[in-house]
């Protein structure tokens, strides 16, 4: 089992920058694969980006290629999302997810822990 926080949302206008972090319980962090994922209003929770288990890899949405990076920190047992150059677009809850299985990927249900999430809201 393993909780996930996230942290570090809020109000950032077009073409700044943000980072969001997700904090996670237990011992075994470092054995999950890592996603984030976001949601906007009347919109399906879409994948943002994930990360392996010793963070030697990273995929990412083709909507936040370049602009956004995603890293870890085992030894704090967090995830981070750094987010550059945003864009109205971007609003969203942000979620970040734990792969149980070992899964790396974009697949929403291959991921079975999730945070509450955390509100990014980008003005124009």
């Amino acid at each position: 089992q393993v909780q996930l926080v996230e942290s570090g949302g809020g109000l950032v206008q077009a073409g700044g920058s943000l980072r969001v972090s997700c904090a996670a319980s237990g011992r075994t962090f470092s054995s999950y694969p890592m996603g984030w994922f976001r949601q906007a209003p009347g919109k399906e929770r879409e994948f943002v980006a994930a990360i392996t288990r010793s963070g030697g890899n990273t995929m990412y949405a083709d909507s936040v290629k370049g602009r956004f990076t995603l890293s870890r920190d085992n030894a704090k047992n967090t995830v981070y999302l750094q987010m550059n150059s945003v864009k109205p677009e971007d609003t969203a809850v942000y979620y970040c997810a734990a792969s149980s299985w070992g899964y790396y990927g974009a697949a929403r249900s291959n991921y079975g822990y999730w945070g509450q999430g955390t509100q990014v809201t980008v003005s124009s």
